[in-house]
This record gives C-alpha cells, sequence and structure tokens, in this order.
C-alpha cells in the first residue's frame, strides 16, 4: 500500500438530531460515532488522520485524541470545500487520499483495504465507495460507461429521471490520488442545485485530466450506513450490537437471547460466561471466565473476576473477585472492591468500600465508606451509618468479625479482629478484639400489665 492519509469530514450541523450535541459525538454502543470512523481508519493502517470540524468546532476537537490533527470548515459550502480546507494537511503527499465521512460509525477496515486495494490495482485517479440500493432514492448515482469506468457522480437533486434507475450509490468515501485531487479541486464550481461546491464533481474534472476513476462495492451494505437522525441512530446501534455480540459468542461467551443483551463496543468478556436476557454492560466492563450474569443485571466500568454469580444485580465502578456471589437486587456503587468468594446478598448496597475475602453481607444491609475485612459476618439490617449530617466518616470491621442483625455501626468507629455485636446495637464507640458488644437497652418484662 502506498503513503496514505485520511481525513474525516465532521463539520455538518445535523439538524436532523435535533440536539444540543454535535451530531458526530452521539453515541454508539457507548462510544462517539466519530471514533468508530477513527479507529476503523488506524486499524486499516492509516494512523496520519485529519478532521474536518466546524459546528461546535472545539467541542469536537476536545473529544479526539492528541495526535488527530483538526482542520476548521468555518463556513459549511460543501464537501469540495470542506476538503479544500485541509489543502494544508496533504499537500505535501504523494500517494493515497482518503475520505471518510464522521456520521458513518459502521465502516470497518476491511472495506477501507478493500477500497485502497482496487485504486492501486486499477491504477484509478480516484475510487468511490459504492454499494447497491433496491431503492437508492437520496443517494448520488454512479453513472458508469461500457468500460465499467466511473464517469461521474449525479446527485439525487441533480439527477435525470434515467440517472434515479442507477441502483449503485454514492458512500460519500473515497480513495484518491492526491496530487490529481489537488489539481481537480481547483477546478470545482457551484453551478449545482444547492450552489456548493460537491467533492463529486472531481470525479468529471479527472477524466477531461485523461485520469480514470472507477468504484469499490462493499459486499456489506451496512459499511455505509450513515445517522442524520434518532431513528438512524438506533438502527446503526441495532448493526453494531450484534456485531460486538457476535464477536463475543465467536470468541466462547455464550449469550442465552443476544437480542437483548446490550454490550458496550469497550467490554470485554471471558469464555464460558453466561449472559442471561436483559444483561447490560456498558463503559469499560471487564468480565473473566465461567461467570454467570443474571437477567437484567446492569454493569458500568465493572471489573468482574472469574467464576462470579451476579443475579438482578447493578454494578458501577467497582471490582468484584473469583467466586463471589452478587444479588439478586444487589447494588454496588463506585469506589466499591469485594474480594474473594464473598457473598453480597439481596437488597445489600455497597458504597465506596471494601470487603475482604469470605465477608458476608446476606441480605438488607447497607456499606457505606466502610472496610471490611476477611470473613466477616454482617447479620440481615446491618446499616455503616456514615454521615452526620455534615460529613462523612468510615467504618473499620476487621477480620473475622460477627455483626448480628439489626445493627447499626455509627462512624467513624472500629470493631476489632474477631469481636462480636449483639444483634440490635447501636454501636458508637470501638469494640475491642475477641469482645461481645451489647449496646441496647435490657428487656423488661411487667407481667400482667394488660390485666390491670
Amino acid at each position: 500500500m502506498k503513503k496514505s492519509k485520511t481525513i474525516i469530514l465532521a463539520a455538518g450541523q445535523g439538524t436532523r438530531m435535533h440536539s444540543q450535541k454535535p451530531k458526530v459525538l452521539h453515541q454508539v454502543c457507548g462510544k462517539n460515532i466519530l471514533d468508530y470512523v477513527v479507529e476503523a481508519s488506524k486499524a486499516s493502517g492509516i494512523s496520519d488522520i485529519g478532521v474536518i470540524v466546524g459546528c461546535q468546532a472545539e467541542t469536537v476537537k476536545a473529544s479526539l485524541s492528541p495526535e488527530i490533527e483538526t482542520i476548521l470548515q468555518k463556513e459549511q459550502l460543501g464537501t469540495g470545500h470542506a476538503v479544500l480546507q485541509a489543502l494544508p494537511f496533504f499537500n505535501e503527499l504523494k500517494g493515497n487520499l482518503i475520505v471518510l465521512v464522521g456520521d458513518a460509525p459502521l465502516i470497518r477496515p476491511e472495506t477501507i483495504q478493500g477500497l485502497i486495494a482496487i485504486h492501486e490495482k486499477n491504477g484509478y485517479a480516484a475510487t468511490v465507495l459504492t454499494a447497491e440500493f433496491a431503492n437508492p432514492t437520496g443517494y448520488g448515482r454512479m453513472i458508469k460507461n461500457a468500460a465499467n469506468e466511473l464517469i461521474k457522480i449525479v446527485e439525487e437533486k441533480d439527477a435525470s429521471p434515467e440517472e434515479k434507475k442507477v441502483t449503485e450509490i454514492n458512500s460519500g468515501m473515497y480513495c484518491f490520488d492526491t496530487q490529481t485531487l489537488i489539481s481537480a479541486l481547483k477546478e470545482l464550481k457551484t453551478d449545482n442545485v444547492q450552489g456548493e461546491y460537491y467533492l463529486t464533481d472531481v470525479i468529471e474534472i479527472m477524466r477531461k485530466m485523461g485520469k480514470t476513476a472507477g468504484t469499490y462495492t462493499t459486499p456489506d451494505c451496512e459499511d455505509i450506513q450513515a445517522v442524520n437522525s434518532r431513528s438512524q441512530l438506533a438502527e446503526a446501534e441495532a448493526v453494531m450490537r450484534k456485531r460486538i455480540n457476535r464477536k463475543l459468542m465467536d470468541a466462547g461467551v455464550t449469550m442465552i437471547d443476544p437480542a437483548t443483551t446490550y454490550i458496550s463496543s469497550q467490554t470485554i468478556v471471558g469464555q464460558d460466561t453466561i449472559l442471561y436476557p436483559g444483561v447490560i454492560l456498558e463503559g469499560e466492563t471487564a468480565i473473566g471466565s465461567n461467570t454467570t450474569i443474571g437477567a437484567n443485571s446492569r454493569l458500568v466500568n465493572a471489573k468482574i473476576g472469574n467464576d462470579v454469580t451476579i443475579q438482578i444485580s447493578t454494578i458501577l465502578d467497582s471490582e468484584v473477585d473469583d467466586g463471589t456471589s452478587i444479588g439478586p437486587y444487589a447494588y454496588i456503587r463506585p469506589g466499591s472492591k469485594i474480594g474473594k468468594h464473598c457473598k453480597v446478598g439481596d437488597f445489600v448496597e455497597v458504597k465506596n468500600s471494601t470487603m475482604g475475602d469470605g465477608a458476608k453481607a446476606s441480605h438488607l444491609t447497607y456499606i457505606g465508606d466502610g472496610d471490611v475485612g476477611e470473613n466477616v459476618n454482617l447479620g440481615c439490617g446491618t446499616v455503616f451509618v456514615n454521615y452526620d449530617g455534615k460529613k462523612k466518616y468510615r467504618t473499620v470491621v476487621e477480620k473475622d468479625a460477627f455483626v448480628g442483625c439489626n445493627t447499626n455501626l455509627i462512624a467513624p468507629v472500629t470493631v476489632k479482629e474477631g469481636a462480636y455485636i449483639a444483634a440490635g446495637s447501636t454501636i458508637t464507640d470501638d469494640v475491642p478484639e475477641e469482645s461481645l458488644a451489647i449496646a441496647r437497652a435490657r428487656q423488661v418484662n411487667k407481667v400482667g400489665y394488660l390485666k390491670k
């Protein structure tokens, strides 16, 4: 492959999205639309990338990694005008210039590679990525001669009735011989219905220069699917979700119902893990092997070990180590770290806390801002009272301690190693090692009281 650069057209307003956010920053499976296009270029072997920005330029620029160059298009005067703004980026390039669109997140690296391969094999000055659509309404048509060379691209609004019958359509993505493109760009005019500089017009200009142009038809029409509305965003999400799920299943993950399993593009799942219907895995979630994620569980940026069982629970920005059981109906809030072979049972909430290996909180317990040692047992209804109305404090329960049910631990407080707390206690002072703490009123029976 010749030396290549990529420019991505991402300056448009996306008015049909009806959003205050730039269209290219809407997300598909947890990632910005534009990021997919950037990553596809890199994966195809082209990391020298320029992005044309316009609408909310600084916001789009801030979303990109520093090595991506951004080029400002102050006025949106068409695709040809956008490419003209990037001349300083590719002016010296002697190889291929790849033009991609920032609102087509489904473009695949292998499609870009196929486009370049056809371009170089046939010695074209321009090669257009195309697709065959049964209903091509709204798309530019590819007009060819008897030798199957591309003569011109006609936009829908400028097409004749005969030209509108053509079913091979323009994706808006190209591979150009850079120096030929530079010469052609200088000849662009605005004599069209829109009064814009069409990049498509360079095909006719190149042919007048004695050059040839061609097409590469993608075998998968989904590659060129652009996002211009909320409904199209949902359609792209559905396609990407299928791709993600298929890739994971091919790698050894079981999904009971892939159609109702929602996984971000950054998520990693190990072999022989089972995902039940309604599972949602967001952000940079990583799950080990032989783990079971039960129905309707939601994990966001969660790190889950091997042989873990999670049932109908929510885990946010937290870690769960090997062999632990979570749920049903547990809520693990950010900043929590659950050790090996722990049990966090039904209606247990853990926030910004640690639980050592073998610790258990089987049901109806709140662990907030706490450090729970190894093999600690927290009885039903235990509450870490961490907030005094102004500040939050930590509670420490050292290893092998036993906390009876319906206990309040008023932070800051420490329950020392091996200590026991009687059920129904409210603990305000530290409990010494291997001691029994009882903090409740002594029972008094008034015999015959109701007969008086």
